[in-house]
């Protein structure tokens, strides 16, 4: 069944529009590469938003304070991890 098909089934029996739109997506498990990929982005995103807010809010004094410290660990520590799971291929993760 095509997921034209699967779409309109689910969309007759009432289900709603996003569950139609949803299901296709999660009936293939992720990859570890994907998810890999996912976290990079994900961690450098983060890591270039504290840094942006820091460098907009010129002015204030004092540079990165503790929660912005914390902050860029946590995502280069997502960073880290999405770098990890990369080579692992196309098993599920």
């Amino acid at each position: 069944m095509a997921v034209g098909e699967n779409t309109r089934r689910i969309l007759l029996q009432g289900q709603g529009l996003l569950r139609a739109i949803l299901r296709p997506m999660w009936e293939r498990p992720l990859s570890k590469r994907q998810l890999g990929l996912l976290l990079v982005l994900a961690g450098s995103a983060g890591f270039i938003a504290v840094l942006a807010i820091d460098i907009l809010d010129a002015g204030r004094e004092g540079g990165l304070g503790p929660a912005q410290s914390l902050a860029l660990g946590g995502t280069l520590l997502i960073l880290l991890v999405g770098l990890s799971l990369l080579p692992l291929g196309d098993r599920p993760a």
